[in-house]
């Protein structure tokens, strides 16, 4: 098991490199979502650091400001570019060696690494994302519309209660003004426009895109949808040299082990197949 090096960066910031045995060609590095700090939620980070160390990949995961041990504001997910690009310059002068870097992130982390990917930066070479975040008031009516209301309709409980007139007509009248919200168009606020960035970077990057999509989770379920809600996010299935792994099993955060475990695994075999056959 590898031993994570700490690197310093930036004027207060540090992350802690996980490396394999032998030079690194590719390095995944973790974009923080949150807040939480390098370690993630049941030491999800962590875990993840020392697989990919054992499967032969260097691994970067830092604090960005305002969480962990860095201090400063907490800047929302939409403003990480510049922690993303100096933790990135800080991992290329400990490891010159690399030729490819992909960012990995979850849920709002997977949208700030989608952001970033616009920059231009020539040393990102994939994208592995876990739920991202695509939310707005539409898309969170559909996914309670078409997923967790259905199954409650389907539920006798459900209907006992309603006939009894109980809390079941309190949540039939959920059900209506959700489903009424679902069918409206969507207009994304000046917060929610970060969707149609988010569309932008995934349609403009060329490297290949590795999506893993929970079964337990409404946010995946938004993120599938997206294309209903948002007309830049239609056909994102169809995008060239993307690769879709679904854990039916899993939550939001992977907190069981083995759904954990399989995503890693499943993230080490894209990794192989995109870069060490033939490394960009």
């Amino acid at each position: 098991m590898s031993r994570p090096q700490l690197l310093t960066f930036g004027a207060s910031s540090f992350g802690l490199l996980d490396l394999p045995h032998r030079p690194a060609q590719v390095a995944v590095v973790v974009v923080v979502g949150g807040p939480q700090y390098r370690a993630g939620s049941h030491r999800h980070f962590v875990q993840l650091g020392r697989h990919l160390a054992d499967a032969g990949y260097a691994c970067l995961r830092f604090d960005h400001h305002g969480v962990g041990d860095c201090p400063g504001p907490l800047p929302d997910f939409r403003a990480l570019d510049t922690d993303i690009d100096i933790a990135i310059k800080a991992l290329r002068r400990a490891q010159p060696q690399l030729q490819a870097i992909v960012l990995w992130g979850l849920c709002d982390g997977a949208s700030a690494a989608l952001l970033y990917a616009q920059s231009g930066d020539p040393m990102l070479k994939g994208l592995a994302l876990l739920n991202p975040w695509v939310r707005s008031a539409q898309g969170q009516a559909r996914a309670r519309v078409q997923h967790y209301y259905l199954d409650r309709l389907r539920s006798r409980d459900f209907w006992a209660k309603l006939l009894r007139g109980g809390v079941g007509l309190a949540a039939l009248m959920e059900w209506l003004q959700t489903r009424k919200a679902a069918r409206q168009n969507a207009v994304p606020t000046e917060a929610e426009a970060f969707q149609l960035r988010m569309a932008r970077g995934y349609a403009g990057f060329a490297g290949p895109i590795l999506l893993q999509l929970s079964g337990r989770d409404h946010t995946a379920r938004e993120f599938e949808a997206a294309g209903e809600v948002f007309p830049e996010w239609r056909g994102w299935a169809d995008r060239p040299r993307l690769t879709v792994q679904r854990y039916p099993g899993a939550d939001h955060t992977f907190s069981l082990r083995d759904e954990q475990k399989a995503s890693f695994d499943g993230l080490i075999d894209w990794l192989r197949q995109s870069f060490d056959e033939a490394p960009q």
